[in-house]
């Protein structure tokens, strides 16, 4: 039985379409290059002298398949490097082949998941509730709108963490500077303090820097708030006690946080809804041809031939043997395979030694062994001698 193989004919003449997935079939210079690229594979494979049992067809599928395996590699190894400085970010302009600048987006973002715990700056909302305080009650429920009014949340339906009881106490600023202050007796230790003597603010002014006023102000609101806070509390089961038992009618504030929130992990984006969390939705797209560089395109040239030659030892494969008048031709399928497997996997891990000696950490430990061997070359030139 006679086996009827397409060979390629010599020549190729690519138009857009012709690829399987028509990736880069619009970009001028994928458009421009594939022929060229068909010939030199063709010629590598032993045409003219053998036949090339691929047609055109075959080899764009291969060079397309090429360009695609270099995008990946490339953009796998930007994630790598940009994860940090794109983490909860709004993912929405592409960043392929684009520069990314280093930041602190992600320590950020950590810092802030600590700092809800910490009761610095966080991530989750704080609300202030107030209590009405009443003379000679000391037990209030927290979760009694007659007596505490909440901000955000009900105590019928919310369960809330308190992290802050306190209460309005005078301004320091009123203990700091009173224009109307006079020079009585009364006064007469505040202007000390102060180093007024026995003048009155409202008479004589004193010049001093900005920052020994803030200082004194958080001086004078550290200590009512160590050794002056008036009142002590204990919180037991949504019950806060307080001592000593109020004397008076006022107002207590408490900080809360509602735990649906606190206890939630999942950011988002109020706006687009879409951020950055993992590898898959960092915006990394297919390469544009046109803007890889002479060193990419040889990477591609050479993927794209071991592609070929892998899939023309797959043709060949499907014969061990053709028959010839008098005789038979053992194909040499099983090599090309091989061949190609060994050679594939050599230009992936060129690339992957080019890119890693490429990143960020590369690069910031080649300078510092470029400053210390430059540190070290300037310690060993003498002083200059000085001859008066």
């Amino acid at each position: 039985m006679a086996v009827n193989i397409p060979v390629w004919d010599g020549s190729s003449t690519f138009a857009s379409g012709q690829t399987p997935l028509g990736f880069y079939d619009a970009q001028s210079d994928f458009v421009s290059d594939i022929d060229n690229v068909v010939k030199w594979c063709a010629q590598k494979l032993g045409y003219p002298v053998n036949d090339v049992e691929l047609p055109s067809g075959s080899f764009y599928s291969c060079f397309e398949e090429a360009v695609n395996e270099y995008g990946g590699h490339v953009n796998t190894y930007n994630i790598r490097d940009n994860f940090l400085n794109l983490y909860a970010s709004t993912a929405s302009a592409q960043l392929t082949q684009k520069a990314v600048s280093a930041n602190l987006q992600g320590i950020i973002e950590l810092a802030q998941d600590y700092g809800t715990e910490a009761g610095a700056i966080g991530n989750v909302n704080v609300y202030t509730a107030s209590i009405a305080v009443k003379n000679g009650v000391q037990v209030y429920d927290l979760t009694s709108t007659s007596s505490v009014t909440f901000e955000q949340g009900s105590p019928d339906t919310d369960s809330f963490e308190i992290r802050r009881v306190f209460h309005e106490a005078p301004p320091a600023i009123t203990r700091f500077f009173d224009p109307f202050v006079g020079t009585g007796a009364g006064s007469q230790q505040m202007m000390d303090a102060f180093g007024w003597g026995g003048y009155s603010p409202g008479v004589s002014f004193m010049r001093m820097p900005m920052y020994a006023d803030v200082l004194r102000i958080q001086a004078i609101e550290f200590n009512d708030q160590i050794r002056k806070s008036a009142y002590g509390f204990d919180i037991n089961n949504k019950q806060i006690r307080l001592f000593p038992i109020p004397s008076g009618n006022e107002t207590v504030y408490f900080n809360y946080m509602l735990t649906s929130e606190k206890g939630n992990p999942l950011k988002y984006n109020a706006e687009s809804g879409s951020l950055i969390s993992d590898y898959s939705t960092i915006p990394y797209g297919r390469m544009d041809y046109d803007l890889i560089n002479e060193v990419g395109r040889n990477w591609v040239r050479r993927y794209t031939l071991e592609l070929a030659r892998e899939l023309l030892g797959l043709v060949r494969s499907k014969y061990s043997s053709l028959p010839i008048p008098n005789s038979e031709i053992t194909l040499n399928g099983s090599d090309l395979i091989s061949n190609a497997v060994t050679k594939k996997e050599e230009l992936i891990t060129e690339l992957k030694e080019t890119l890693d000696s490429l990143s960020r950490q590369a690069q910031l430990e080649r300078k510092q062994a470029e400053s210390d061997a430059m540190l070290q070359q300037m310690n060993k030139i003498p002083l200059g001698i000085y001859v008066g």
